[in-house]
């Protein structure tokens, strides 16, 4: 019933859906546009695409406690479109609008109507735009890889069920290089990719269609191809002779950053203050979950899926131990789908011929408050809306001091400066946090040794973030504040909401 007036024979070509989810996260999402950062890491993948695209490999050029994923992908979309910030926010639409497809499909293949699939992907995107998710950021980029893996598991697993088909090892390849892939981005994934490979077995096996020495066969395979791009990046390094930047900055640094955790109480706050800003579509997620209707079939096995989704991710949010907005994104997957259920369930109390216009209003509304929500902000801060980027114009004030490719050092400011700039990075560490800031112990290195190294080579421009000078560290501080006296002259500040940014010129 639901399917009738929601979507129609015209929506069958497969070319129609795709174009259909990029167009409403272009839109959804185009206060991404505007402003020059949204997220700081994602200026830090910019730098490293752009050192990568270079010569300099991340890790090696730039450092980060990440694989070395997400630069890839950068880099490849910024050889190939430029390295405008435009370009990188359209990559993240397109990652959106990929990851809705997959929900799509996720939600057919369990034999769920093409109205239900098309909601989850409409709530995936409305909501893609809360909790950082406006920016290009990790799990923007590695959720179409996970959900399309979910999907091909939760077909094959229909197909045992309902057809005794047993999986094939065209699909487990398939499923491996996805989640191999999404390792490559962030091993947090491992979580959602054990799941899909549950997903996949754990009903042939049930049904007695796959032995055991063969279901251990191809728990071994799956294994191997998912580790496989870590592995070849691994022997790329090791062929250049820096593997030892790989092992310390994709395996080594993430295990310090994770022995760093917070405290229980800040935890709870981070993760309710995540779930207030989804709370439309929790709410929606009750009438699935409690006393559904459909206790068989199908839907029923979508709601499972969903749930149990939602548990594995949830894993995938807690280990890192810090509790970032960003994190929570990967809530989003299971949730759209769940929200999705929801609202179907509720539509169905309504008279019958209200029952489609009750579903769409439903879906409709929960989209249109998330998007109101990632709105408001940025139309009250109004950058590149009428009001001036204070980044933008922090790196027309450096350009204006330098020669291309000269150095700088942006001391506790967005790394995208040095892109925006033209400049030449000093160090590996140019993401502010971890030298002069807080997190300086995840690097393994003697921080204040770099930075009386990096004052000692006199890069040409300094620039010093007032607003978030007390997150610097007192002694990199007390380092910093003497070469200024000493070498530096102030000739530019650009208001922040914090305080001024200043740009210090050697003298």
């Amino acid at each position: 019933m639901l399917q009738a007036g929601f979507i129609d024979r015209r929506w069958r070509h497969p070319a129609l859906l795709p174009l259909f989810f990029f167009a409403l996260a272009l839109l959804l999402r185009s206060f991404s546009f505007v402003a020059a950062v949204i997220d700081t890491d994602e200026g830090l993948y910019m730098l490293q695409a752009r050192e990568w695209l270079r010569g300099g490999w991340p890790l090696v050029a730039v450092w980060d406690m990440h694989p070395v994923g997400a630069p890839a992908i950068f880099a490849v979309t910024m050889a190939l479109f430029g390295d405008s910030i435009w370009v990188l926010r359209v990559l993240g639409a397109a990652c959106v609008a990929a990851t809705a497809s997959a929900l799509f499909h996720a939600v057919r293949y369990a034999g769920g109507s093409p109205a239900l699939g098309l909601a989850a992907g409409v709530l995936y995107i409305a909501h893609s735009g809360l909790l950082g998710g406006l920016a290009t950021n990790t799990e923007i980029l590695f959720a179409p890889l996970i959900s399309w893996a979910m999907a091909l598991g939760l077909r094959c697993a229909v197909d045992a069920l309902e057809r005794s088909k047993a999986p094939r090892w065209r699909d487990l390849a398939m499923m491996g290089v996805l989640i191999g892939f999404t390792l490559t981005i962030k091993p947090v994934t491992f979580f959602e990719g054990s799941l899909a490979w549950l997903i996949l077995m754990l009903p042939a096996l049930r049904l007695g269609l796959i032995s055991l020495p063969r279901l251990a066969t191809m728990a071994v395979a799956y294994a191997a191809i998912c580790a496989t791009p870590t592995l070849l990046f691994a022997l790329a390094y090791a062929l250049r002779g820096e593997f030892h930047y790989l092992l310390e900055g994709a395996f080594l640094a993430p295990l310090r950053y994770a022995g760093s955790r917070l405290s229980a109480a800040d935890s709870f706050r981070f993760a309710l203050v995540a779930a207030l800003l989804l709370l439309w579509a929790f709410l929606l997620t009750l009438p699935a979950i409690i006393r559904p209707r459909n206790r068989q079939g199908p839907l029923s096995r979508l709601r499972q899926f969903g749930m149990i989704w939602f548990v594995a991710a949830t894993f995938a949010v807690v280990l890192p131990g810090q509790f970032y907005q960003h994190y929570f994104l990967i809530w989003l997957l299971p949730l759209s789908v769940l929200a999705a259920l929801g609202a179907r369930q509720l539509a169905r109390y309504l008279r019958p011929g209200m029952v489609v216009i009750g579903f769409q209003l439903l879906i409709g509304a929960v989209a249109l408050d998330a998007w109101r929500v990632a709105a408001l902000p940025r139309l009250d801060r109004g950058i590149g809306l009428g009001a001036p980027d204070p980044v933008r114009r922090t790196a027309a004030a450096v350009r204006a001091e330098i020669d291309p490719n000269d150095p700088i050092w942006v001391v506790n400011y967005h790394p995208v400066v040095y892109v925006l700039a033209d400049a030449a990075v000093p160090t590996r560490f140019a993401f502010p946090a971890h030298l002069a800031g807080p997190f300086y112990r995840v690097t393994g290195i003697d921080s204040y040794a770099e930075i009386t190294r990096i004052l000692e080579s006199h890069p040409r421009v300094l620039v010093i973030d007032r607003g978030w000078w007390p997150n610097v560290r007192r002694r990199a501080a007390i380092l910093i504040e003497a070469a200024l006296d000493e070498q530096y002259e102030l000739v530019a500040t650009v208001p922040e909401e914090r305080g001024a940014v200043e740009i210090w010129r050697l003298r």
